[in-house]
């Protein structure tokens, strides 16, 4: 086990970064076109925590709540370069103007920054997505052979002044595939990458190019990808960070908000139900089944955790959780989604609870994304490694290690990757009691 970098110790954040994009979709543009704006003064950083968070130190008294952004020595937005891969040959711009997410007079502003941005063939398999044609695909005698592309895409990359590098999996859901004996260590999967083992999903592929460079790798999107013993042996060679698993936007985020409160009173649920309509490209593809799937699960794993109907039985032991997503073209980016949550109080007694969420989906991923890529190539220079579990705060289903249970709670997350910051800069952690406020404890405790 490594020993982590803090304060001094930590690399600087020293020439350009390079950001790898698997996907210049509807959220990749929009994160593309929202950072250009704002280098030219248009925009605010809305929804970003590394650009508009503020960090508590100290105590509550010493009224200290520093610019994250300034306490870290995080990337500058100045100093991102952007490369990826598309399965359409699509620049950003155009690929944005399709997408319909921004309005037109937004994209012209920033259109020759997106204009500059063209995907490279992209790794694609219609096994694992049969709801998109790519018609800008490589093609390899293996896929090990597509690995290896991918890799040569990325040394050419790097020939642009980008000493540091980081991979993000913007790319649409593929269809749900178990891990099998090929995940099962690293040379299996290497030999299945050489063999072409049909187990082995295009996502993986780009998760091995990256983590075997040493780059740290992000999955936005909900597929099995690189929490199986394989990648994680690899990310542990290499020394790269590596996060997931799916974007918390929309639906699920508020129920990381919602649930923690009603478990916190011990109101019982007895029921949950979850529908949505989006007509973007992530709706049409997630019309497919088994691609659906893996987006259910991810969305269905969120309440267990925060719930624990294991330890409250009489509360949530007969929960009914269901969830629908429906694709619904005439909608495009902006996802709606209603909640009906049936719970009980005191007595027993019946109440109800409806949320309805017009939200945009790439509005709301996009400082997702971003924030993502700053932690993550801050994770690699102070030396971390492997699952970065501080960074569910992010995610719909976060990567733990091997026998922890995720924490889905929005609260706990936000107060674990804080801490984590703390603890990277060392400063003292928080644990919010407050007591030496009120009494002579035998301790200095901080609260």
């Amino acid at each position: 086990m490594s020993k982590l970098k803090r304060k001094e110790e930590i690399a600087p954040a020293e020439g350009r970064l390079g950001v790898l994009v698997v996907g210049l979709g509807a959220v990749t543009t929009t994160m593309l076109a929202g950072i250009a704006s704002i280098r030219k003064g248009e925009s605010e950083p809305f929804g970003s925590l590394t650009q508009m968070g503020r960090l508590r130190l100290g105590k509550r008294t010493d009224l200290k709540m520093v610019p994250i952004r300034e306490f870290l020595p995080l990337a500058r937005l100045e100093d991102l370069v952007f490369g990826g891969w598309d399965i359409f040959p699509d620049n950003a711009f155009q690929s944005a103007s399709q997408a319909k997410v921004l309005d037109p007079r937004h994209l012209q502003s920033v259109q020759t920054e997106l204009t500059a941005i063209s995907p490279w063939t992209a790794v694609f398999d219609p096994e694992f997505n049969r709801k998109l044609t790519g018609t800008h695909v490589k093609k390899g005698r293996s896929k090990m052979d597509l690995a290896g592309q991918l890799q040569r895409d990325i040394e050419s990359f790097q020939k642009q002044d980008c000493p540091r590098l980081v991979m993000c999996w913007a790319a649409s859901t593929e269809a749900y595939r178990p891990f099998s004996d090929v995940h099962s260590s690293l040379g299996a999967f290497e030999k299945g990458l050489k063999t072409s083992h049909p187990d082995i999903s295009p996502s993986q592929i780009y998760a091995y190019a990256a983590l075997d460079m040493g780059i740290p790798f992000i999955n936005g999107s909900p597929q099995p990808t690189c929490e199986c013993p394989a990648l994680i042996e690899l990310a542990a060679k290499r020394q790269a960070p590596m996060a997931g698993k799916d974007f918390k936007t929309g639906q699920t985020l508020m129920k990381t908000i919602v649930a923690p409160g009603l478990q916190s009173r011990l109101l019982g649920i007895s029921g949950w139900f979850s529908t949505n309509i989006l007509g973007n490209r992530d709706g049409e593809v997630l019309d497919d089944p088994d691609s659906f799937k893996s987006k259910e699960i991810s969305k269905l794993s969120v309440l267990e955790t925060i719930l624990k109907p294991d330890i409250y039985p009489e509360l949530y032991g007969d929960l009914y959780h269901k969830v629908r997503i429906n694709y619904y073209p005439p909608r495009g980016d902006n996802k709606e989604s209603w909640d009906n949550i049936d719970i009980f109080g005191w007595m027993g007694y019946p109440m109800e609870i409806k949320i309805n969420f017009l939200c945009r989906d790439s509005i709301l991923a996009a400082p997702v994304m971003l924030d993502l890529i700053l932690f993550s190539d801050l994770a690699k220079r102070a030396g971390m490694q492997g699952i970065q579990e501080w960074l569910s705060f992010y995610f719909k289903c976060p990567m733990t290690r091997e026998g922890l249970y995720p924490e889905n709670d929005l609260f706990i997350q936000r107060a674990k990757l804080e801490n984590t910051l703390r603890y990277l800069m060392k400063e003292e952690l928080i644990h919010h009691t407050g007591l030496d406020y009120y009494y002579r404890l035998e301790e200095d405790d901080d609260d």
